[in-house]
């Protein structure tokens, strides 16, 4: 346990998400100081900033887990930016206290390629983008004001000029309309994975539900219908839970509203994230073939068979190779695959060995994900009981994954980061050319608003007026409420996407 004093307000989110990178497998408690003239507890680190914030201290307290007393000072220089000052000052103190360095170095709350993107766009002073020869400057740049290393800024780069080249068709235009995406979530699996923070239902034990439940999602599409009547539909993604956890009759249904209502004549991407093998059929292919589905998730999230039976996913290994090499069969030919770096006892061989198969199959798209400890996940409960997770060389796992992707001709698209990753590191989307993830960039880069529609979404309104505008609403997690409170749920959009006051 590490306990964070500080000894005022407004200092806990940037301190704590770089205090937990580097010691990401010890528990913290966080308290606001009243007398900081206090003697520092055992495994203690103080935050101290005077009333002006233009200096401090970070004081660290032998322990358990701190291995020595040690004290920082900080002091803004005259005209600094204070607050990116006292963030580096803080970051390069945990970088010297603990003997180490985090590959996104500073960088915390923030997608890192919309960051270098504008760094970029301002070292090449114009709103253009970025030729090649200019990325040394932008990575030397990343390096000294984040403290990001060489690679991360390399590859943050790459997939930020590819990115603003996939998002051009879908930012506002006045001569094309305004765009927006739809996603409807499916809160249905069938079985929870330990990992697993998204709004999951066991199917088996709600059954009975989906028939109502599928009845209000039609309610909301034609809401939608009516509410976005006179803006361009791009994208729609079905997600989760597991949408293929319905039936081939279920999921006709599902597919038939949305043909119904949605102007699917110019959607450029239709997605189902059919995401677990046990809850693929040639039934349910065929039906989303029908509906011109355009792409689908195949998720192993590793091939080791004994870390499946430990998550919970409830399938084999050969399993995964059977629904993939169906849904080759039956036409797909946009098929994206999920993995999860950190999983409980694998070791680097355990990734090598997922990514060779993985280039077996040869799916169009890659998605590696490290693994994000959450709250609302079991994960937690699970880490508590057996410690540490496992002690791969995360880095050198995304390498790998890097290699691999190369090796099937993809390339990195798309990166995010969330609180608590293992290793500090990311998730990055791999593709071949012509097979990106529209959805997944449009929502990651925030260029248009997003429908949502479901149990436990929250919709997006991205204003195109310049000013960066956002707003949201969300709908409730609980199944039960949200079909008995569903005329209030697309009243809350309604209210969100109306006119503009």
């Amino acid at each position: 346990m590490i306990t964070i004093e500080y000894n005022r307000e407004g200092l806990e989110y940037d301190s704590y998400a770089l205090i937990t990178s580097f010691f990401p497998n010890v528990e913290t408690k966080q308290v606001l100081l009243t007398d900081s003239s206090e003697p520092l507890p055992a495994d203690a680190i103080r935050i101290s900033m005077d009333p002006e914030a233009k200096a401090g201290s970070v004081s660290f307290a032998k322990g358990e887990t701190l291995p020595e007393d040690k004290e920082y000072y900080f002091e803004a220089k005259s005209g600094a930016d204070v607050k990116h000052a006292w963030k580096l000052f803080f970051y390069d103190t945990m970088a010297d206290y603990s003997g180490q360095q985090l590959p996104w170095g500073a960088l915390t709350g923030v997608r890192p390629t919309k960051l270098i993107m504008s760094v970029a766009k301002e070292t090449a002073k114009g709103d253009i983008l970025i030729p090649e020869e200019e990325k040394n400057a932008v990575v030397k740049q990343m390096r000294s004001d984040y403290r990001v290393s060489e690679q991360k800024a390399d590859l943050g780069y790459r997939i930020a000029i590819l990115e603003d080249r996939i998002l051009e068709p879908f930012r506002y235009d006045t001569n094309r309309g305004e765009g927006y995406s739809v996603y409807v979530g499916i809160p249905f699996c069938p079985s929870r994975c330990l990992y697993c923070s998204f709004l999951s239902y066991p199917i088996e034990k709600w059954q009975k539900q989906v028939a109502d439940y599928l009845s209000c999602v039609e309610r909301e599409l034609a809401a939608c219908a009516e509410i976005m009547k006179d803006k361009r539909l791009d994208t729609v993604y079905i997600g989760g839970g597991t949408p293929t956890a319905l039936s081939a009759e279920e999921l006709q249904i599902l597919l038939e509203a949305i043909a119904k209502y949605l102007p699917m004549d110019r959607v450029q991407e239709y997605t189902v994230e059919a995401g677990r093998p046990d809850s693929i059929t040639v039934e349910k292919l065929r039906v989303m073939k029908d509906h011109h589905v355009s792409r689908i998730s195949v998720n192993p999230q590793t091939f080791k068979q004994d870390t499946l039976d430990l998550i919970g996913r409830h399938h084999t290994v050969e399993e995964v190779k059977a629904a993939f090499t169906l849904a080759r069969s039956e036409g797909f030919d946009n098929i994206n695959m999920d993995l999860i770096l950190g999983l409980p006892g694998e070791t680097l061989t355990d990734v090598e060995c997922t990514y060779e198969e993985v280039k077996k199959l040869d799916p169009d798209s890659l998605t590696v994900h490290s693994l994000a400890l959450k709250r609302a996940s079991k994960m937690k409960d699970w880490v508590q009981e057996h410690g540490q997770i496992c002690g791969m060389d995360y880095e050198r796992a995304m390498e790998l994954g890097q290699d691999a992707a190369a090796a099937m001709k993809m390339q990195p698209y798309y990166l995010y980061r969330q609180k608590n990753m293992a290793g500090a590191l990311e998730n990055t989307g791999f593709a071949k050319d012509g097979k990106y993830g529209l959805y997944n960039t449009v929502i990651m880069e925030e260029v248009q608003s997003i429908y949502a529609i479901g149990a436990g979404t929250v919709s997006k309104k991205v204003y195109t007026d310049g000013s960066g505008r956002i707003e949201r609403c969300d709908t409730h997690k609980d199944l039960s409420l949200y079909l008995s409170d569903i005329e209030a749920m697309i009243e809350r959009k309604r209210k969100l996407f109306g006119e503009d006051k």
